[in-house]
């Protein structure tokens, strides 16, 4: 039985029960809306797309093509960050090792770093990570993949239960692009890395973890950030190439924060089909936020604790 199905029972069942059994229908039908609306938006994508969203208070998950995989651009960059914090916690000190920018390291793309003198520049592992996430740093990357390693990043990713999310090649290497050697993962996996993230449910101590969330916290825009009011922070990195868009990401709602991974393919308006992917679920849950079970919106303060996961 589909949700509206659902809902409508319930909802018939409640004219013999106290009001109150009447409300999980309402939240059921705006459900059954929200996976409307995605299916809508990734059917009409005039390519591929993908997307999982997760309710990080009541572990609900809408999803539509969320197995497919697909090629990450710099999104991929959120599982290396991870894994460099994996090893910050097993051995302090190691994001404060350095590396010397020169010729020999730079490559071309995204980022500031292409632009620098020949061996003018040390840099820690910490800062290249802040570069790498904030303006999508190629050289950065490169150097950081150096220094974990590819297959350490894709043998955590399987510790996680994330044998789709693949690290492969370096940034800007359009030879190994089309040998196939493509950077990868899925909405689901993406989504669900992020819900880990949020709750610190990962292999990094405390301190790690919060690292890590405050880099993707950094302010950045784009059309994840656009829907979602600035005064929500988040957690997120965005990914594109010709082609590609995708973004993975924490929405920090103060009552009811969500992870979302949106990913497509084949397209031409792959940014737009991630702003309104994301103006749809922050419509959703935005509706949630600070709303009692009949739908009144209330300040934050009086509410109970609901357990929900932590915000970035």
């Amino acid at each position: 039985m589909g949700r509206l199905g659902m809902a409508i029972a319930v909802l018939l069942g409640a004219l013999t029960t106290p009001a109150l059994h009447a409300q999980p229908a309402h939240r059921a039908i705006l459900a059954e809306k929200l996976d409307a609306e995605l299916t809508r938006l990734v059917d009409d994508f005039e390519g591929v797309a993908g997307v999982q969203a997760i309710d990080l208070v009541t572990g609900e998950v809408f999803a539509v093509d969320a197995d497919l995989v697909f090629p990450q651009a710099s999104a991929i960059k959120i599982p290396l960050l991870i894994e460099l914090f994996r090893r910050e916690s097993e051995a302090p000190g190691f994001v404060g090792e350095r590396r010397t920018i020169d010729d020999e390291v730079r490559t071309g793309g995204s980022g500031v770093l292409r632009h620098l003198s020949d061996g003018g520049t040390e840099m820690s592992l910490e800062d290249l990570a802040v570069f790498m996430i904030v303006y999508s740093d190629n050289t950065a990357t490169n150097l950081l993949i150096d220094a974990v390693g590819m297959d350490a990043v894709n043998a955590l990713m399987d510790e996680l239960g994330a044998p789709n999310t693949r690290l492969q090649r370096k940034m800007i290497r359009p030879e190994a692009s089309v040998r196939g050697d493509e950077n990868l993962s899925t909405p689901a996996e993406a989504a669900t890395l992020m819900a880990r993230l949020a709750a610190c449910d990962l292999p990094l101590s405390a301190a790690a973890c919060d690292r890590v969330k405050s880099i993707l916290s950094i302010e950045k825009g784009g059309p994840f950030r656009d829907p979602v009011p600035t005064s929500v922070p988040m957690a997120w990195k965005p990914g594109g190439v010709e082609g590609v868009a995708t973004a993975w990401g924490i929405v920090g709602l103060a009552d009811r924060p969500y992870a979302l991974a949106v990913m497509s393919s084949y397209g031409h308006e792959g940014a737009a089909l991630v702003r309104a992917v994301q103006a749809a679920v922050y419509d959703h849950f935005s509706r949630l936020d600070r709303s009692t079970e009949y739908g009144v919106r209330v300040p934050l303060r009086v509410l109970p604790a609901r357990g929900g996961g932590p915000t970035p």
